[in-house]
C-alpha cells in the first residue's frame, strides 16, 4: 500500500461521485476548508459538520472530512471567530482539517445517497424516478488478432466500456479478414515490411460513456498488439446514460400502507414517520428521495409510486399529495445518514483497488436535530 494525499484521495471520489452531476445551479460542493496538498491517511465521513463531528475527526487523527450537507451553503460576508460558526471554522483550520463536500452530486451518483435509501428499503429493479443527467454515449469498434480477443475484451470490460443497464462486460464480435502492407519504418506485429499480408480478425464493439471515453481508448490502445490498431468511434445520438434524483422500484411483497411505515422506521432507523394516507391499503411500488423532496411529489406520482418517501414534507404539500392519490412517508432529512457507511465502503473498496493507504471512518455522531416526546 502507497501513502496517498488529499488530491489523490478526492480525484478517486469525483471518480464516481463527479460534480457535473449536481442537481441544482450553483451547488456549493468541493473543497470548503484546508486545502488537499497534504499527506491523508484517515478521512471521516459524515452527513454534516458541527462542533461535535469535528472534535471525533479531531480525536480520530483525520486530516480530511468528506459531509454531505456543506457547511458553507451561502456565501459568507464575514468570517468572526466570535460566532459559532467562525469558530468551527477556526477549530478547523487550526487542527489542519479539510472538509469537501458532494450535495447534490452524492444524492444523483451511483452507489450514491439515492441508491442507499433503496437498497435499505429493499426495493428490486429500481430506476431513476427524476432525470437530472444524460450522458452521450459512443460505440467503440475495434479489429484485433483473434488469438487477442478475449484479452482485449477484458481489458475494455475493465476500463468500463460495455456496461449496458445490470449487466457489464457487453460487446459484439464479428470474424474476418483484415489486410496491411506494412511500409518502410514499421515494426508489425505479424507480417513482413513490404508484403501484402492477410491476417484473422475479429471486431469488437462496445459501448463507451463520453465521461471515460479517454481512458477506455488508452486501455485498448496499450493493450493492443498491433503497432498501429484500426478503430472506428461513433456517437450514439439514441443511446444515453440517464442519471437523477430519486429511485422508484418494488418490495419484494405487496403490504399495507401501516406495515409499511413500520418497515421504514426500522430500515432507516428512526423512531417515528409521518404518514399521508389510508393506513390499510396495499403498496408495492415505491419512490424514495433523500432530503427535502417536496417538488417532486407529481413525478412519483407519474411514476406510478403507492408512496413516496422523502423528508421535510410541507403542510400544503401533503396536502396536495393526497388530492392526487399520492400516499407519503416522510421519516425526516436525517435519513441521508445512510451515506455514511456506504461512502466510506465505496471509497475504502477504491483505495484498496489502487492500494492507497488510507482509512475511512463513517462518523458516529448523529446530526438530526428532532427529538420526538
Amino acid at each position: 500500500m502507497k501513502k496517498t494525499n488529499g488530491q489523490e484521495i478526492i480525484q478517486l471520489f469525483e471518480s464516481w461521485s463527479p460534480k457535473k452531476l449536481a442537481a441544482m445551479d450553483n451547488d456549493p460542493i468541493g473543497l470548503h476548508v484546508g486545502n488537499l496538498n497534504k499527506p491523508v491517511t484517515k478521512v471521516l465521513v459524515t452527513l454534516d459538520v458541527n462542533d461535535v463531528v469535528v472534535d471525533e475527526a479531531i480525536a480520530a487523527g483525520c486530516e480530511l472530512i468528506i459531509a454531505h450537507h456543506p457547511p458553507i451553503f451561502r456565501k459568507l460576508s464575514t468570517l468572526r471567530t466570535d460566532t459559532p460558526q467562525g469558530q468551527l471554522f477556526e477549530k478547523l483550520i487550526k487542527n489542519d482539517i479539510a472538509v469537501y463536500a458532494a450535495h447534490t452530486n452524492l444524492d444523483v451518483a451511483e452507489d450514491g445517497v439515492n441508491d442507499l435509501l433503496a437498497e435499505a428499503l429493499g426495493l428490486q429493479n429500481y430506476e431513476v424516478l427524476v432525470p437530472t443527467y444524460s450522458e452521450e454515449m459512443f460505440k467503440l469498434a475495434v479489429f484485433v488478432p483473434v488469438e487477442h480477443a478475449d484479452q482485449l475484451r477484458e481489458t475494455l470490460a475493465k476500463a468500463g466500456a460495455g456496461q449496458i443497464g445490470n449487466y457489464d462486460s457487453c460487446s459484439y464480435t464479428l470474424q474476418g479478414e483484415g489486410r496491411f502492407r506494412a511500409l518502410a519504418g514499421a515494426t508489425p506485429y505479424t507480417g513482413e515490411v513490404g508484403e501484402l499480408h492477410v491476417e484473422q480478425e475479429v471486431k469488437i464493439e462496445v459501448v463507451v460513456p463520453k465521461s471515460i471515453k479517454s481512458k477506455v481508448l488508452r486501455a485498448m490502445l496499450n493493450s493492443h498488439p498491433y503497432e498501429e490498431p484500426a478503430y472506428d468511434v461513433i456517437p450514439l445520438y439514441t443511446t444515453a446514460k440517464e442519471m437523477g434524483l430519486g429511485r422508484i422500484g418494488k418490495l419484494p411483497s405487496s403490504m399495507t400502507l401501516k406495515q409499511f411505515a413500520e418497515h421504514v422506521k426500522v430500515s432507516l432507523q428512526v423512531p417515528a414517520v409521518r404518514v399521508v394516507g389510508d393506513l390499510s391499503s396495499t403498496v408495492s411500488k415505491i419512490a424514495v428521495l433523500g432530503g427535502d423532496g417536496n417538488k417532486y411529489i407529481h413525478a412519483a406520482k407519474r411514476a406510478g409510486a403507492d408512496v413516496y418517501v422523502t423528508g421535510d414534507m410541507y403542510f400544503h404539500v401533503a396536502q396536495d399529495a393526497e388530492a392526487i392519490g399520492l400516499q407519503i412517508v416522510d421519516p425526516g432529512h436525517h435519513v441521508e445518514s445512510v451515506m455514511k457507511v456506504g461512502v466510506a465502503n465505496k471509497m475504502q473498496n477504491l483505495c484498496q483497488l489502487q492500494k492507497l493507504n488510507c482509512e475511512f471512518i463513517p462518523s458516529k455522531i448523529s446530526t438530526e436535530p428532532f427529538q420526538f416526546v
